[in-house]
């Protein structure tokens, strides 16, 4: 039987994948093994300490009861020994005096001897034995100062560890990304009435399916969720997919993972392409800022390296020789265009600009537009134009055609792309007011493009098309008659 190398290929990519697996599978089992030790030496010294804690709780408990044994016994005894000291004192009084009564009616026929019975009289009046009470002062019972453990003792000999939770099964038929916010529900199999809290823990991805054992992304972790469902908020969709999974906690053991759930996160995310903007445009990451002597500097630079030293008249429209010399912006259109094309589907963005800012504008053109060629003054370009300068003014700007625009200028503008129905719209970003709507028909991919004079702007990407846009959208998609002119 003869093998093509295509399917010879075919075998060692599926030998390929499974030793992947198996790699990664491995490394799973060491990564166990590790926290099975780990794990039963941290519940081992949490067992120690409860039961140490308990100890400690019996000893003080004791310490404070024989405390009181100790205080009643030593009041009683001290009662007691009183009172029989008094009877002690009060019996050798009375026996002195009965011994004189006696001694005192054998010579009763002497003379004084009505005088001697009248004191012996007086005397048992006075005598101490007769103003005594009989009755101990405090009992010798100590049976309410005993304790019964019975109950108690039975609780302890019931005691077992808690069960551990068990996993929750994520729903993902009610789960929900939009909005750049991902609404996650899950259940538990089994009713569990000791679960206190839920921990979530989530990253960001680029591979679909399964999540993968070993990625450059950390998981982030919320802990302390009371409910079955949680929802993240303002993020930032910068990679293709979230992974998920949640676990359950009870007061002392959490549970195992739930099975790890894959969700797309589709949006748009695109960086500034800098190598294409004006040479007085200082672009950073997402942020750009105008600066005055960006082209004078560059073109010193420039001059130097070839050897002129600064004896030339530096030039502020010179091109730098930096990378991509001959595609980057110059003279007055002072521009930076994205790096990612739009060629289909529906796309949003969001940018922040400089309120002092001279002149900025933002919208979308075609690759080709020409490094002179100012934003919204030729065929390849569409966008929204704000002057401050000598004259203040709000347009909407295709084809060297301006449409002034009697609306407030937001602080952020949210800018939505439809490229196969031809919808290019403005929004203000936070209350979601349409500002403008062209209806063009794009024959070429478009890029996102700024224009920015003596001003700054940051651009927000990574964002899904609001919910809010998607029904304007849809509501005013029959309508383009205010934007006929421009298209």
């Amino acid at each position: 039987m003869l093998f093509s190398q295509d399917a010879l290929r075919k075998i060692i990519t599926t030998l390929a994948v499974k030793n992947e697996e198996i790699q990664n599978f491995i490394y799973v089992l060491k990564q166990m093994l590790q926290n099975v030790e780990t794990n039963s030496d941290r519940v081992q010294q949490d067992l120690e300490a409860e039961f140490q804690s308990l100890y400690t709780l019996l000893d003080e408990l004791k310490e404070g009861m024989l405390m009181k044994i100790k205080q009643d016994r030593a009041s009683r005894t001290y009662e007691l020994q009183n009172q029989l000291a008094a009877c002690t004192k009060a019996l050798e009084s009375s026996e002195e005096l009965l011994e004189t009564a006696n001694q005192t009616l054998q010579g009763a026929e002497n003379h004084g001897f009505n005088q001697a019975a009248k004191q012996i009289k007086d005397s048992v009046t006075m005598a101490p034995a007769f103003r005594l009470s009989l009755k101990a002062k405090v009992s010798d019972n100590m049976s309410h100062l005993m304790v019964d453990f019975a109950q108690e003792r039975r609780i302890l000999q019931s005691l077992k560890f808690l069960p551990v939770p068990s996993a929750p099964e994520i729903d993902m038929a009610e789960s929900l990304v939009a909005d750049n916010c991902v609404t996650l529900v899950w259940r538990m199999p089994e009713e569990d009435s000791k679960i206190d809290h839920y921990v979530l823990e989530y990253r960001k991805t680029n591979f679909d399916g399964t999540p993968r054992v070993k990625e450059d992304q950390p998981w982030m972790v919320i802990e302390g969720i009371k409910q079955t469902e949680y929802t993240l908020s303002g993020l930032k969709f910068d990679m293709k997919y979230m992974n998920f999974r949640v676990k359950a906690c009870n007061k002392a053991v959490a549970g195992e993972f739930s099975e790890p759930v894959t969700l797309e996160t589709k949006a748009f995310m695109y960086h500034l392409d800098a190598s294409t903007s004006h040479q007085n445009l200082k672009v950073e990451d997402l942020n750009v800022e105008w600066d005055a002597m960006g082209g004078k500097v560059q073109d010193i630079k420039a001059r130097e390296k070839d050897g002129k030293g600064r004896t030339a008249s530096p030039s502020p429209k010179r091109m730098p020789s930096g990378r991509g010399g001959r595609d980057r912006f110059t003279a007055e259109s002072y521009t930076v265009l994205g790096d990612t094309l739009i060629d289909g589907g529906e796309h949003y963005w969001e940018v922040r600009y400089d309120r002092d800012s001279k002149a900025f504008a933002v919208g979308v053109a075609y690759r080709s537009l020409g490094k002179f060629d100012q934003l919204g003054k030729t065929p390849s370009s569409w966008c929204i134009h704000l002057n401050n300068w000598l004259q203040v003014s709000f347009t909407a700007k295709h084809n060297n055609k301006a449409k002034i625009l009697d609306v407030s200028v937001p602080d952020i503008i949210g800018i939505y792309c439809n490229f196969h129905e031809g919808f290019l719209s403005f929004y203000n970003a936070k209350s979601k007011q349409l500002l403008h709507t062209f209806r063009a028909k794009f024959t070429q991919p478009v890029l996102p493009a700024f224009m920015v004079w003596c001003g700054s702007f940051h651009v927000y990407s990574g964002l899904q098309v609001p919910s809010a846009i998607k029904c304007l959208q849809k509501r005013n998609s029959a309508t383009s008659s205010s934007n006929t002119s421009l298209s």
